[in-house]
């Protein structure tokens, strides 16, 4: 069974986190992953867009993929389909980062589980922009 974080211990990680790689942020404004991610760089977030079929995203340089990210990521924050989680799940356990976030409406207890076996923070069904509008 899937169990987030409380509201007040999510808003904590926020205040300490500074990097979010946004996985399957589109360039279109018209998309909820842009505009999600604007809101939050305009918080002051630093934004790495990773979507193979996009250069640059927020004047931010895209990546393919979590592993071509260089230095620390504190988010990784999904925007995909649910079944795409366990694959995600995996790059993440890679690159070492510190949450895994999948947006509203996507869940998978697959790879919720396997992150959370290996002791890594995980929130799943929530919205990063909404969290943070709530715990300011």
């Amino acid at each position: 069974m899937i169990e987030n974080p409380s509201r007040e211990e999510m808003g904590q990680m926020l205040k300490k986190s500074k990097r979010i790689a946004v996985v399957g942020l589109s360039n279109n404004p018209e998309r909820t992953s842009y505009m999600v991610s604007k809101a939050m760089q305009d918080s002051g977030y630093e934004i790495i867009p990773v979507n193979p079929a996009v250069t640059e995203v927020l004047g931010v340089k895209a990546v393919k993929a979590l592993k071509d990210i260089e230095g620390h990521v504190d988010i990784v924050n999904v925007f995909r389909r649910s079944e795409f989680l366990p694959g995600i799940a995996k790059e993440f356990a890679e690159i070492d980062a510190d949450i895994f976030w999948a947006q509203l409406g996507v869940e998978n207890e697959e790879a919720y589980d396997y992150l959370k076996e290996k002791g890594y923070t995980v929130i799943m069904d929530r919205c990063i922009k909404v969290e943070h509008a709530l715990t300011k």
